[in-house]
């Protein structure tokens, strides 16, 4: 639990900060002074709840239970639900407060099911949670967690693909400055994550020099800005590596590419802490985020 309350802070900071930059001023502001950002509290939005359910239904159960993480979801929205959800997550998690079996609610709320990025968005505790397990155990566990509200392939790719990220980042926290170590992310990605439209654009982001600019990169690989977990989890990966030793600057470059910004921090700041530990993250940044209660 532990390791996955410091992926949670990672994530929800990265959430919280990348939420003030949807405001223009805000993130011109933090281009030119990383902490030139809006004091807080910094409100954090449905990412960040829905990753407080997958914590709190790992810390009951030891592992992901479908079932009971459909009821915290649908819970925790129904008690907050101005916190940013979108059409089709709002739709979905009325149907189970309503009373619909989430399995149903799942492939109903879009043809085929959902493959949005809210699956990836959120993983980051499971990542922790289970860093020390497998691979292939830990994208098991990353498949159970998405199936509640993606029913779709490429939603679930999505999860496994950064929860593989994530544990990868603790397993290779001591040696997260090496350059073959940050590739190496990516190859853990592609053996274990499975075939998809997310593995294929994880492929041309494992080939990308880290010495591109960032806005380069955004073109070639999205940004989110489509919200789905095509067009986020391969930007969101290739950041996350090639930052996988500062957290500070992994989020100004994450903020810097555009697209769906919360999101996008959300999914960098919670593999990037997994490496740089809790003080890796700016105690100013850490105080600015809206407290989480856990």
């Amino acid at each position: 639990m532990a390791r996955a309350k410091l992926a949670l802070n990672g994530l929800s900071v990265g959430d919280a900060l990348g939420e003030t930059c949807f405001r223009t001023h805000n993130w011109y502001a933090i281009l030119e002074d990383p902490r030139a950002t809006t004091r807080g509290p910094w409100p954090w939005t449905d990412d960040t709840a829905m990753a407080l359910s997958i914590y709190d239904v790992l810390d009951e159960h030891g592992a992901i239970d479908q079932d009971a993480l459909a009821r915290r979801f649908a819970a925790r929205y129904k008690a907050q639900p101005g916190r940013g959800y979108g059409a089709g997550a709002r739709r979905l998690l009325d149907n189970i407060n309503h009373g619909m079996p989430w399995q149903a609610a799942s492939e109903a709320v879009f043809a085929g099911g959902s493959y949005g990025n809210g699956s990836a968005m959120r993983i980051a505790p499971l990542a922790g949670y289970f860093a020390e397990d497998a691979y292939p155990d830990i994208a098991e566990q990353a498949r159970l967690s998405a199936g509640p509200t993606h029913a779709h392939p490429e939603g679930i790719a999505g999860a496994i693909a950064v929860a593989l990220a994530g544990a990868y980042a603790w397993k290779h926290r001591e040696t997260r400055a090496l350059d073959a170590v940050k590739r190496g992310l990516f190859d853990v990605a592609l053996a274990n994550t499975s075939r998809s439209d997310v593995r294929r654009g994880i492929e041309p982001a494992a080939a990308l020099a880290f010495d591109l600019s960032i806005e380069t990169a955004a073109s070639l690989l999205g940004n989110g800005r489509q919200i789905t977990c095509q067009d986020t989890v391969p930007f969101c990966l290739w950041v996350a590596a090639h930052f996988l030793d500062d957290y500070q600057t992994a989020l100004v470059r994450t903020i810097r590419g555009g697209g769906d910004i919360d999101t996008n921090c959300a999914i960098v700041g919670g593999i990037v802490a997994l490496a740089v530990g809790v003080d890796g993250i700016p105690p100013d940044w850490l105080a600015d985020r809206e407290e989480l209660v856990i």
